[in-house]
């Protein structure tokens, strides 16, 4: 088995890629292992793959946040001798949260992931693009879309950016006109938000569908149509908490493999924190599933 980190280095907060080497250090201390670092957008899923490409099992740690999992997980769907996880350098790192509340500090874990056991997981696919944790289309996506205008600015951190974003989202308006085919639910019209679920957690601990598995073979999905700010106000700490059925008067909810979502103009699609633009979206369960590795003792469910 060889074992490959693929370290995003301006992930997270400083020292903490210093301190993950020391890490690796203890747990192989024959060096028995393959460190690698991104540079930019690309890298992470370039390097998974060549690692891949190599031959024989492989594991796959992909050390950062969502974006750099995501990428590895590209790479590595349908591949049955590969295996990835997450090793939490990220501020966000929104699918492990569903392993509990340990699960940053037992995911930095080496020794307990090297020795962990392995599970196939489903993935969603978004016009071909895969993911495993959520995908949204709506005012959420249009906020987090709009986080990457912000942060490049001087003195603006993550933060304030997703704050900055939200503001100027909301000014604009909840609303989209979508037309959305999701199972028995034929919508047309202004609509809030898409959300299209296999992990339970997304944009920084929003917790929509609480019964999201990510090996039950079935996507979970919430649709809110028209809705207007009070309301929105009112129902978006529920929706937060995952207690969605309380405003069963704007939410509609379905569980199947697939949903449609398009539009007359251009629009946002978020899938595990990566944005993709378009007309029109299929979201559906993908027919490939990846690999995916953690420390003994944790579960999703």
């Amino acid at each position: 088995m060889r074992h490959v980190f693929i370290i995003n280095p301006t992930a997270g907060r400083s020292g903490r890629a210093r301190e993950l080497l020391e890490q690796i250090r203890r747990a192989f201390p024959e060096g028995d292992h393959q460190v690698v670092y991104t540079t930019g957008a690309g890298d992470a899923r370039r390097l998974a793959r060549e690692a891949i490409e190599q031959g024989g099992p492989v594991r796959l740690y992909a050390c950062g946040g969502d974006g750099t999992l995501n990428e590895v997980v590209n790479a590595a769907a349908g591949q049955a001798q590969a295996a990835v996880t997450n090793v939490p350098l990220g501020t966000g790192n929104d699918f492990l949260r569903m392993f509990g509340r340990e699960a940053r500090d037992r995911f930095f874990d080496i020794t307990a992931l090297r020795e962990g056991p392995q599970a196939a997981l489903d993935l969603i696919d978004c016009n071909g693009f895969l993911g495993l944790d959520i995908v949204c289309l709506g005012v959420d996506a249009r906020v987090a879309a709009g986080v990457h205008r912000f942060k490049g600015l001087p003195f603006i951190g993550k933060k304030l950016a997703y704050i900055l974003s939200l503001i100027v989202t909301v000014w604009k308006g909840i609303t989209r006109y979508m037309e959305v085919e999701m199972g028995p639910i034929r919508h047309k019209g202004k609509t809030a938000l898409v959300c299209v679920c296999n992990g339970q957690y997304y944009g920084g601990g929003f917790h929509p569908m609480p019964e999201a598995m990510p090996d039950d073979g079935m996507l979970d999905m919430l649709l809110v149509g028209d809705v207007s700010l009070l309301q929105f106000a009112q129902c978006v700490g529920k929706y937060a908490k995952g207690r969605y059925k309380e405003c069963s008067h704007l939410v509609r909810d379905w569980h199947g493999n697939a949903v449609t979502v398009s539009s007359p103009g251009e629009f946002a699609a978020v899938v595990d924190g990566e944005v993709l633009r378009g007309a029109s979206f299929t979201v559906r369960l993908s027919e490939e599933k990846v690999n995916f590795f953690y420390p003994a003792g944790l579960s999703w469910r």
